[in-house]
């Protein structure tokens, strides 16, 4: 089932009661690469008093896997309304960063939520969003004759080459196909086709 996600980063900019929420969302593949753009942010924006920020990685009516953190903020008022946000738009592999510069009005906790919500929205309203097709990882051995077979298969099927090891007996690739990219009983009997 495919799925939505970012074509590129974006990022808006609300004020409610005089405190600014400046929204990023990222693309992201890991959690090592959401938590990089989470610490960039801070070290750009080192006056600003939160760095919320929530993560869906996959595809969101699957079995994703999330993260998030209120920085500061009443616990459940900052990084759960942006995960709900991602979740509600069933937007997978994407990072949403909320900056708050606090403006002297305390909000209050349903003031929050609805704050960190409407940027996160707002985010996603001026993202591109593409559609995702869920991928599986496979291990092919090949003969090296097949090289330009398989790079035409890929090309095919949607699919993408991740590694490519030239050995003495052949090939070795590791490649992602789109799961609705239907069965390998056209592909070539002499590979042998493993899933990673």
């Amino acid at each position: 089932m495919a799925y939505l996600t970012l074509a590129a980063p974006a990022d808006a900019e609300i004020e409610i009661r005089k405190s600014r929420f400046h929204a990023f969302a990222f693309p992201i593949t890991d959690r090592e690469q959401a938590l990089q753009e989470v610490n960039a942010l801070k070290a750009r924006y080192p006056d600003a008093r939160h760095h919320c920020w929530a993560y869906l990685l996959g595809n969101p009516a699957g079995s994703a896997s999330a993260g998030m953190d209120d920085n500061g903020e009443p616990a459940g008022t900052a990084g759960r309304p942006i995960l709900n946000v991602l979740q509600h738009k069933k937007v997978g592999d994407t990072l949403i960063v909320v900056v708050r510069w606090f403006g002297g009005i305390k909000l209050g906790a349903g003031g929050l939520t609805r704050a960190y919500s409407q940027a996160a929205q707002s985010v996603l309203d001026h993202a591109e969003l593409v559609e995702r097709a869920p991928m599986q990882r496979l291990h092919i051995a090949l003969p090296f004759s097949d090289e330009h077979a398989l790079r035409h298969l890929l090309a095919q099927y949607g699919g993408t080459l991740d590694t490519l090891t030239y050995e003495s007996q052949g090939i070795a690739a590791e490649v992602s196909l789109p799961e609705s990219s239907g069965s390998q009983a056209e592909w070539p009997h002499t590979w042998q086709i493993t899933p990673v």
